[in-house]
């Protein structure tokens, strides 16, 4: 892939995962658009997307407005997260089966993305996995290096729904020859993977590259002090806070290293605290995650600007 002007920033935009919460992410960029009038697509190189994340980059390098991909969170958070049938009582079912059936998932990633392959986008776009076939990493690339052969007749829509396949959430997902899931068990935060990727595949000069790496908010406080509770996963680690914050630990790390190695106006990381545990796969908190969305898009509106020198 041919790299524009030689002294030209690199701008990559990098998104977490996060389930129901990638409402935030697709907010804020809705408003990037709206109401600074920002072309997305004009503004940034590089591509990056954990999990829901990935559903919010694949969007745009497949040429969906940001506009459809929020209509997208809004409309279809119901018929998603559909719960797998089941003889065992609520709280004992995810010890032996998925929460929920990705069937919806699947049928809602083919209608966005069609026949799409990663072979058809140019742009630079990746997406984290993880293979549990041979417990390894598995990043979906795009057509932007003439080495990259594995992933060029993959389906977008496929990538996407491995990415998004979260270990209890949903069952794993079959690609190729690959058993894949969530690249949120070690790229949550998936802007260090595509920092590298520049530099090491498009020879970014460090210096070059800025990072607009968007979240989907952080809870502050999980368990406290008190080691004297029991700790089973369906007691005192709590199987859904637990999974959020393994994911928070991870995208929390990503973006210490990074500010350790980028200059300070080379790095821009939006997102927001809570002090209640943020669901997953409650749809039903919607409204809340826009409120929150726009509450922060509307505080961090002059670190944007500045980002976008504009």
């Amino acid at each position: 892939m041919s790299i524009e002007k030689e002294n030209q920033t690199f701008n990559i935009l990098a998104i977490d995962g996060g389930g129901i919460r990638g409402i935030v992410p697709a907010h804020i960029l809705n408003s990037i658009v709206g109401k600074l009038n920002i072309n997305l697509n004009d503004n940034f190189q590089m591509l990056a997307g954990t999990s829901t994340g990935s559903i919010i980059v694949a969007g745009l390098a497949c040429g969906v407005s940001i506009e459809n991909i929020v209509n997208l969170y809004k409309s279809l958070g119901e018929k998603i997260f559909v719960k797998n049938e089941s003889y065992w009582p609520k709280n004992i079912k995810p010890a032996f089966h998925s929460l929920y059936n990705n069937t919806n998932l699947k049928k809602i990633l083919k209608e966005t993305f069609g026949d799409i392959k990663l072979g058809d986008i140019k742009k630079p776009l990746l997406i984290p996995s993880t293979d549990i076939g041979n417990g390894g990493v598995h990043v979906f690339k795009s057509n932007y290096c003439k080495h990259f052969t594995r992933d060029m007749d993959v389906l977008v829509c496929d990538a996407v729904l491995a990415s998004c396949s979260a270990p209890t959430f949903f069952d794993p997902t079959s690609v190729g020859e690959y058993a894949l899931a969530d690249g949120g068990l070690w790229a949550n935060n998936p802007s260090l993977a595509a920092f590298i990727d520049a530099q090491r595949r498009l020879n970014i000069p460090a210096d070059r590259i800025k990072i607009l790496s968007v979240g989907t908010g952080h809870a502050k406080s999980f368990y406290g002090t008190d080691l004297e509770k029991k700790w089973g996963l369906l007691n005192g680690w709590q199987r859904q806070e637990f999974i959020s914050f393994i994911l928070s630990l991870q995208s929390q790390s990503t973006h210490n290293y990074l500010q350790l190695i980028m200059k300070e106006d080379q790095l821009l990381r939006l997102n927001f605290e809570s002090d209640l545990p943020l669901p997953l796969d409650d749809y039903t908190a919607a409204n809340d995650l826009f409120s929150r969305a726009d509450k922060l898009f509307t505080y961090e509106t002059e670190n944007i600007k500045a980002f976008f020198n504009c």
